[in-house]
């Protein structure tokens, strides 16, 4: 091909990429959000990069490529993996109860009743042990304060403890309802493999798949990439964005499962490409493609994943979940629906909390990653940063065809 006709090959691809840029920059113009780094990927390369705006609403620190972004909940792909990696390996079982490794989740104990106006509860034992799989499809009857108001408003007697945070909801299996859940997979890694998390991750999934910006505990050198913690202002969130009272530091004393990494776009989009690859990345086998396909499947059958309500501001509702329809794998959102223009049913995705996203295709060959760090989660604003960027995410997708 000479080199008129591969230029005429690349041009709609160059004008898809712009497409993106201009969307971006122009949410940041008219200061829907302060700033955002985005990445697609096929399973071949990288197909954009972009990053818009800044890093610190006060200072004015522009974003770069490589800012390092808190990923939060984007942490619990990576930790799910890590407890897939220990199954492969015949460490233990999907459907093992799980106090056969923790303990602590011998005698789970269910709320039975809860008075709101009160505090008053009462508590049963849980009629099935919770297992390995329960704890990566958020089926295992724990919350989050934010997702759950009794568990917003309990308090607990004394001489009661609660490892992860509360007693179940409900009985393990019954229902989804989005959790701690990840950080006991965290603990099952720990315990099953010998080694600290942030070790076993380094050593198992960072390094293979060349993450070299990925951290809980961020190197001194690297502090002054880490973007800004920050959030709208306002007893509800929904003013204009300003900085946290207070900024997280550059170590973390004792990391979970379910949350903590900061990471850069450029990295998690090397995990992503890994997923798109069956498990594989330039060499580097972090698990079996069987594996990943299994992951990538439904377990929780014939319950659903419901749009939550916040019961905290720092979070807005779920809309962006499809109510009652989509499904859970072992450690992402499935994606049940085709919505035109966007990603193939069965794709993956989940965020975290300062509203980074990722999203990965399978049937479509790409993945993409958004990252902008501001409370609440799923603001609307971002949220419509997302949708916009993901339309053109496969706009781009279709000009290299």
């Amino acid at each position: 091909m000479d080199r008129r006709a591969v230029e005429a090959t690349a041009a709609p691809e160059r004008t898809a990429g712009a497409a993106i840029d201009d969307s971006l920059r122009g949410a940041v113009q008219r200061n829907d959000v302060p700033g955002v780094v985005a990445l697609v990927t096929d399973r071949e390369r990288v197909l954009y990069e972009g990053a818009f705006g800044v890093a610190d609403v006060v200072s004015g620190r522009p974003l770069a490529q490589d800012s390092l972004f808190r990923i939060a909940s984007m942490t619990k792909p990576i930790t799910s993996v890590a407890l897939m990696q220990l199954v492969e390996q015949g460490r233990l079982g999907l459907d093992e109860p799980a106090g056969k490794y923790l303990p602590e989740l011998a005698e789970l104990k269910v709320f039975e009743s809860f008075d709101a106006a009160t505090g008053a509860y009462r508590l049963r034992p849980a009629s099935r042990p919770a297992t390995a799989r329960h704890f990566l499809t958020h089926t295992s009857g724990l919350a989050y304060p934010f997702t759950s108001e009794i568990w917003r408003d309990f308090k607990p007697r004394d001489g009661e403890t609660y490892p992860f945070g509360g007693p179940l909801l409900f009985d393990p299996g019954e229902r989804w309802h989005y959790s701690t859940s990840t950080d006991v997979v965290g603990r099952l890694v720990e315990v099953v493999s010998g080694e600290k998390l942030e070790d076993y991750f380094r050593a198992h999934i960072f390094a293979p798949l060349g993450m070299n910006d990925t951290f809980y505990n961020v190197p001194e050198a690297k502090g002054a990439r880490l973007v800004a913690q920050q959030q709208r202002s306002g007893a509800r969130m929904d003013g204009a964005i300003e900085l946290q009272s207070s900024q997280l530091g550059l170590t973390i004393a004792a990391p979970i499962g379910g949350g903590g990494l900061a990471s850069t776009a450029a990295d998690y989009g090397r995990f992503l490409r890994m997923w798109l690859n069956g498990g594989e990345l330039e060499g580097a086998c972090i698990l079996k493609a069987e594996t990943v396909a299994l992951m990538g499947e439904n377990h929780i059958g014939a319950v659903s994943v419901p749009a939550l309500k916040s019961a905290l501001p720092r979070s807005a509702d779920f809309t962006f979940i499809a109510d009652g329809r989509d499904k859970w794998s072992l450690g992402f959102l499935i994606t049940v629906d085709q919505v035109p223009g966007k990603r193939a049913p069965g794709s993956l995705s989940w965020g975290g909390i300062n509203n980074t996203y990722f999203w990965i295709d399978p049937r479509s060959g790409i993945a993409g990653v958004i990252m902008m760090q501001y409370l609440p989660f799923a603001d609307a604003s971002a949220l419509a940063v997302y949708d916009a960027f993901e339309r053109g995410a496969y706009q781009l997708a279709k000009a290299k065809q």
